[in-house]
């Protein structure tokens, strides 16, 4: 078929066959740079190489039947058949269409038959400038989507033998698709594979820890989940006309399982608003010892009908930290789990966070709202407002709300649930009297541990055969560790590596290394467990020491191991054996594979040797590494994400940090999700005691990611904080980028006022600096205020100063993005011709600039145009245009919406249509776990018409 690029050509037109394409289009699936002047001849050349290949016959003289001229382009014609792509469309659909009649057996059939036709990556053998061309991604996509789909189907007709190897090829090749991973262990355990599904979970989740540093999503969870109940058996669909297999998917908070029956009462386990059940403790401790006074004590908590249970305060005397406060509280919540049918929520505010950063109330409570399901948008901007929603969440519901590690009874008040069917448990080093005294809340005081709890503790750790044998060296470990439980862990880990060692042996190794580093000042150098730490770290390695002296920069919620080699300089090859050692001695911990953190006494004690053994010097170098890894590695992420956004310029990243690189949305989602907290600390932590460098290019780089999570108050908070380091700092481009975010934020907080001061400072800077791009942004931004106070033709001013400067610089992504933004302000001053042909022009624009994000967002903002107008064909040609883009882009929430605007074309003319169009659409926001769609399934059921949307002022941004 001749060279690389006349056979991509080739794969490009049989792809898009019988459609035509166009040849910018062409241009830009064969040149992944920029193209040279001659690329339209090369075209036709090899245009011309082609009709001889496949129409031997032809001469000068005829014309071209196959390979012909097509507009601004050339389309492949191809015969009835002749295409295996095709075939599989076709049988697709028709599965689909089976599917949606609920005929699970002939879906299931159709679906075996098209997937049959698949052979391999579509493009594969091409060049890399073809076959990861969108073009041809799209293509895998819809192979995805089918094998998912025909997991699906198999699941609800009873019938997986025929697709479990079809499911297993596509699952292979997408190795890290946790859709895909989630059907493979449904429909082996179908199968009656229970071991194998289970098996291959653990492989996905570790292969998932290993090359991406997340846990498994909701949905994988959920297939575990099931294959452990023995749930997964193959049933029909429940009623005719449910397009639905078996209920496993749905995007789920951090440890929620969604729940599935509406209608039940009170504590037994009754759908929640969102039909969210958190699930978030930790996990219990396997050889919990002790404290039966104070379990039976806590007994008492539990709610019982028509009473009233107030919270609880573990505290522990005279603030002593390792003294097991956590591990108690976490016993008694695992114990008493079925009196919480609802759920149960889990917090640590890190009080005592040697950082200083500890978790302010409205990121807390933020965390618990994101928790029950509810989205984003629909969290209210302040905390009065958000506790007042987390209130009624659990109202009248049986949930245990854990607040770990608490600083103040002001940190905690907003957190405590109103319901006298909750429970709260409050571990803090402090006595919270006035949350006892205002709250009613119950205050136990927890000890160290008793001589004998002491030896029953170090029994179950290290054999009580071996304890008995010498008890009053037990007895003197046990005293010299001041009988704390954290301490006690780590003599327990020293002595379980030498089994052969006697236990007087290590006492009177303990005994020597006592007061080498003084006193520590949490109390009294009885109950001092500084030396024991002081003895374990004695026997670490250089290289383990040095590590350990460092860790206590990390953020406290648990650190990648990428980020820990940042901190040192070294690669990920070498840190493992250094963590593997901190862990075995119990200085640092692995509470999910391929996630570390500590103990904040630990934290403390790794700070206070850095300061004293190594130069500031070193200690800023890891820092800086640190900060990089961050840095770096959020806007790769929020580049994958947000195509149409020009990415912040950083300085380069320092010398042996790691830097993670992204090659799909997934995985850049969920890397930044699980981040978060790492890279807000970033922010707290370089603003307050840093340069504010790091501080203001990571608020800058997080700005559309804490907008999309619709976080305004946390996200005014942050910039605010990053502001001042920036000016601090003299950094007059990041004090720029700080009241552009802050303006923006502002006015969707409705603080009008405010917002505009910020965006008109940031204006003026931006002016100053020379820098075009942002500054069209700012005026951008303007125009979005002006239209949120209804003066549509300021917008359209402040939208034209914008477009001229992004003009200016050939920024046709910007162009495109200012188009659509006019034609939704066209749309709010009914002036719906003019709408549309702003729409066409950013549909151009968006197009030749190969932004499928702006062309899709222009396509749908047409549709709405068209049908405003009354051209019914023209409006739903529009829609379907977004939909093909949108659905490439996996972009499900916007899939939604533009198929809610299709509903409202189709409403008139066509209702069964419309109906059609807006169940998929509630089917969607089903799995996303959107609020709107409860309220799309009531009007529904309530009547015959799809409800109208009114098109708000909108930005792409």
């Amino acid at each position: 078929m001749g060279p690389p690029k006349q056979r991509s050509l080739l794969a490009l037109l049989l792809v898009q066959s019988d459609r035509p394409v166009p040849l910018h289009r062409i241009v830009d699936a064969l040149w992944e740079e920029e193209p040279p002047e001659h690329a339209v001849n090369v075209v036709h050349r090899h245009v011309g190489s082609l009709r001889r290949l496949l129409e031997p016959e032809l001469t000068s003289r005829t014309e071209a039947r196959v390979l012909v001229r097509a507009a601004d382009g050339y389309r492949l014609n191809t015969e009835d058949g002749a295409l295996d792509l095709l075939r599989f469309r076709r049988l697709r659909d028709a599965a689909q269409t089976a599917s949606a009649a609920g005929r699970p057996a002939e879906a299931t059939g159709l679906f075996v038959r098209a997937l049959s036709l698949w052979l391999g990556r579509t493009a594969e053998g091409l060049p890399r400038t073809a076959y990861s061309h969108a073009v041809f991604a799209g293509v895998d996509a819809e192979y995805l989507h089918a094998a998912r789909d025909a997991a699906d189907a198999a699941l609800a007709g009873g019938d997986t033998s025929r697709v479990l190897p079809l499911v297993r090829r596509a699952a292979e090749s997408e190795p890290l698709n946790e859709c895909l991973q989630a059907r493979l262990v449904l429909v082996l355990a179908a199968e009656g594979l229970a071991a194998q599904a289970l098996d291959h979970y653990q492989v996905v989740r570790s292969r998932l820890t290993s090359e991406l540093g997340v846990d498994p999503g909701s949905e994988l969870r959920e297939a575990q989940i099931r294959v452990l109940r023995g749930t997964v058996v193959p049933t029909r669909t429940s009623r005719s006309g449910d397009p639905k297999a078996p209920d496993i998917s749905g995007e789920l908070s951090p440890g929620g399982s969604r729940v599935t029956s509406p209608g039940a009462g009170p504590g037994d386990g009754r759908r929640t608003a969102t039909g969210v059940r958190p699930a978030q403790l930790p996990a219990d401790l396997h050889a919990f010892t002790g404290r039966r006074a104070e379990l039976d004590w806590m007994r008492d908590l539990l709610p019982a009908d028509g009473g009233t249970p107030a919270a609880v305060v573990i505290s522990a005397i005279g603030g002593a930290p390792g003294v097991g406060k956590t591990t108690l509280a976490l016993h008694w919540a695992h114990r008493n789990t079925r009196h919480f049918p609802d759920g149960q929520l889990y917090v640590n505010l890190r009080g005592y966070d040697p950082a200083g950063v500890a978790l302010t109330p409205t990121a807390a409570i933020c965390y618990f709202l994101d928790a029950l399901g509810v989205p984003a948008e629909d969290i209210p901007p302040s905390l009065d407002g958000q506790a007042a929603l987390y209130r009624s969440m659990l109202a009248g519901r049986r949930v245990l709300v854990v607040l770990d590690n608490a600083r103040s009874a002001e940190q905690v008040r907003p957190l405590l649930p109103g319901t006298p069917t909750c429970v709260t448990v409050i571990t803090s080093r402090e006595q919270l009297h006035g949350l006892v005294a205002a709250n009613g809340a119950r205050s136990l005081r927890l000890d160290i541990l008793t001589v004998t709890e002491s030896i029953e503790f170090m029994s179950k750790r290290l054999g009580a055969s071996r304890v008995a044998a010498d008890r009053q060296a037990a007895i003197g470990i046990a005293e010299q560790c001041g009988r704390l439980p954290l301490a006690l862990a780590i003599v327990c880990a020293r002595a379980e590596g030498h089994p052969s060692a006697p236990l007087a042996d290590i006492a009177a190794e303990l005994a020597e290394s006592r007061d080498d580093l003084g006193v520590f000042a949490v109390g009294d150098p009885a109950t001092d467990p500084r030396s024991v730490f002081s003895w374990s770290y004695r026997t670490l390695t250089p290289e383990a020491a040095g590590l350990f002296r460092l860790l206590w920069m990390c953020p406290p919620h648990g650190v990648s191991v990428q980020a820990v080699a940042s901190l040192a300089g070294l690669t990920t090859a070498q840190t493992r054996p250094v963590l593997s050692e901190l862990t075995r001695a119990s200085l640092w911990t692995e509470p999910a594979p391929g996630l570390y953190g500590s103990h904040e006494l630990l934290r403390t004690f790794s700070q206070e040797l850095s300061l004293a053994e190594d130069p500031s010097e070193a200690r800023e170098d890891a820092r800086r590494r640190l900060f990089d890894h961050y840095l770096h590695s959020a806007r790769g992420a929020a580049t994958q994400l947000y195509t149409h956004r020009e990415p912040l310029p950083l300085p380069d990243a320092a010398p042996g940090t790691q830097v993670l690189s992204f090659t799909d949305t997934d995985r850049a989602a969920k890397w930044l999700l699980r981040e978060m907290p790492a890279l807000e600390a970033v922010i707290t932590r370089d603003s307050g005691h840093g340069t504010g460098a790091h501080a203001w290019r990571m608020a800058a780089t997080l700005e559309l990611v804490l907008d999309r999570r619709g976080r305004r108050e946390e996200q005014i908070e942050l910039h605010t904080t990053a502001l001042a380091g920036a000016q601090r700092l003299g950094e007059t481009l990041g004090e720029a980028h700080m009241h552009r975010v802050l303006g923006f934020a502002h006015v969707r907080t409705n603080d009008h006022a405010r917002g505009a001061a910020h965006l008109e400072r940031a204006l003026e800077l931006f002016t100053d600096l020379g820098d075009v791009p942002f500054t069209a942004l700012t005026h951008r931004y303007l125009a979005f205020l002006a239209n949120v106070r209804q003066d549509h033709r300021e917008a359209l001013a402040q939208y034209k100063i914008a477009c001229a400067l992004y003009t200016r610089t050939r920024a046709y992504v910007g162009i495109a993005s200012v188009t659509n933004e006019v034609a939704w302000t066209r749309l709010l001053l009914h002036e719906y011709e003019e709408a549309l042909g702003d729409c066409r022009r950013a549909v151009r624009i968006a197009n030749r600039s190969g932004n499928r994000n702006i062309e899709a967002a222009a396509w749908d903002t047409m549709g709405v145009a068209h049908h405003r107008l009354g051209q019914h064909d023209e409006a739903l040609e529009a829609f379907d245009h977004a939909l093909a883009h949108y659905r490439a882009l996996n972009d499900a929430s916007l899939i939604a919406d533009t198929l809610v605007h299709r509903g409202e074309a189709l409403a008139v003319t066509s209702p069964q249509e419309a109906r059609r169009a807006w169940n998929e659409a509630l089917a969607i926001l089903d799995v996303l776990g959107h609020t709107e769609a409860d309220r799309l399934r009531e009007l529904l059921e309530e009547h015959d018409e799809v409800p109208s949307r009114s098109g708000p002022a909108t930005i792409n941004i």
